[in-house]
């Protein structure tokens, strides 16, 4: 009959104890500090949550004015990225490698400069194309990717949130 009782207790956490298991403590009573532990529910989806979530942030254009950051290192290169990578160059002759360092943390220039002019392949893949290859080629070239790290890591999370829908189902 008592097994019960203790059943239907419900214990989710310490605190619906009170100050019983610290007197167990203090009082040096084991078994009843043990018994109470053993109560507790050992689901940590009926845990009540300790942590306050995190409110809204601040965005990173908000934070980037705020601190009067430069704008972040472009992926790919702009007109803009050519004329800093002269003067970064221009900075090792005259200075060496440390100003041409402080001039790229001051002002950075793109991570890649792809090719201009091949209708966004590589080199090696447009100048092996014939004349007449060219010519069919769509005369504009395809936008620059515009993305960010986190943009790639809630892609990925998402993709492998699909891949593991698809595996189950």
């Amino acid at each position: 009959m008592q097994i019960h009782t203790l059943d239907k207790a419900m214990l989710i956490n310490e605190v619906q104890l009170g100050n019983q298991l610290n007197h167990a403590v203090e009082g040096g009573r084991r078994a009843d500090f043990a018994l109470m532990l053993a109560m507790l529910s050992p689901d940590h989806l009926e845990k009540n949550p300790t942590d306050v979530p995190p409110g809204q942030g601040k965005t990173e254009a908000e934070l980037r004015a705020y601190f009067e950051l430069p704008d972040p290192q472009p992926l790919t290169s702009t007109e803009n990225c050519y004329r800093k990578a002269a003067a970064q160059a221009d900075a090792f002759h005259q200075g060496g490698l440390a100003s041409s360092q402080f001039l790229h943390d001051l002002q950075p220039t793109a991570l890649t400069f792809p090719p201009l002019g091949t209708k966004g392949m590589p080199e090696e893949i447009y100048h092996n194309l014939s004349g007449h290859e060219r010519r069919r080629l769509p005369p504009t070239e395809d936008a620059t990717i515009q993305a960010s790290p986190q943009d790639l890591y809630l892609s990925l999370i998402q993709s492998k949130r699909y891949a593991e829908m698809y595996q189950t189902g």
